[in-house]
């Protein structure tokens, strides 16, 4: 199966808003508000594709054809903790989306996800998803919480994070080949401790204030 290519993001919004998250000064409440706006500008263009219906409605100068959203519904999964910090901006975008949600922490002696929670929607097969984590490192945790998701008959997915490093693209690519990525930014390498370099250190750490 071909790969999709990565979208990586170029926008000025988006990258003056990177630039102030990644900073070490930047506090906790500034550090969510800013994950948040950056997954909304994100999301815009991962929601791009989706389809649109003629619908008749009457404005104030009266009758005209106007477009709705159609076809599958959509759904966001945000991957704990640290995901939960671009889900309101997401929501922004799209009110009515259904939310599931996927608990993974990384093993700190094998840098490998362990799974401690899993809760979808009951329609999640029906639906089209967006797996959210603002950090893409050695992608583990992603390629576990798509390969769930897939099993439970989702044909669909795409992964929205903020920073990306070239191993966890490549690995993600790789394991699913057929999943579009958005990111705010690819960077440099991992360090020794799996870290994103230059990144901006631990989000769920920097988002929670649980450093």
């Amino acid at each position: 199966m071909a790969q999709n290519k990565p979208f990586i993001m170029d926008h000025p919004l988006i990258q003056h808003k990177l630039s102030i998250l990644r900073d070490e000064k930047t506090g906790s409440k500034e550090f969510r508000a800013l994950t948040s706006e950056i997954a909304a500008l994100i999301c815009y263009e991962a929601t791009r594709d989706l389809t649109l219906e003629d619908v008749e409605i009457h404005t104030p100068m009266g009758p005209m054809t106007a477009k709705h959203l159609s076809g599958r519904k959509l759904a966001f999964v945000p991957i704990l903790r640290a995901g939960m910090g671009m889900l309101d901006g997401v929501l922004t975008l799209v009110p009515a989306a259904k939310v599931g949600h996927i608990g993974l922490y990384r093993d700190h002696e094998t840098a490998q996800p362990v799974e401690y929670y899993c809760k979808l929607p009951s329609d999640i097969a029906e639906r089209d998803v967006i797996v959210l984590d603002p950090m893409l490192a050695t992608g583990g945790s992603a390629i576990d919480a798509i390969t769930q998701i897939k099993a439970r008959g989702v044909k669909n997915i795409k992964f929205m994070c903020i920073i990306a490093a070239p191993e966890g693209m490549n690995a993600l690519s790789k394991a699913h080949p057929d999943v579009q990525v958005y990111c705010g930014a690819l960077d440099d390498h991992l360090n020794g401790d799996k870290y994103i370099v230059p990144g901006l250190g631990d989000a769920g750490d920097r988002i929670f204030g649980t450093k």
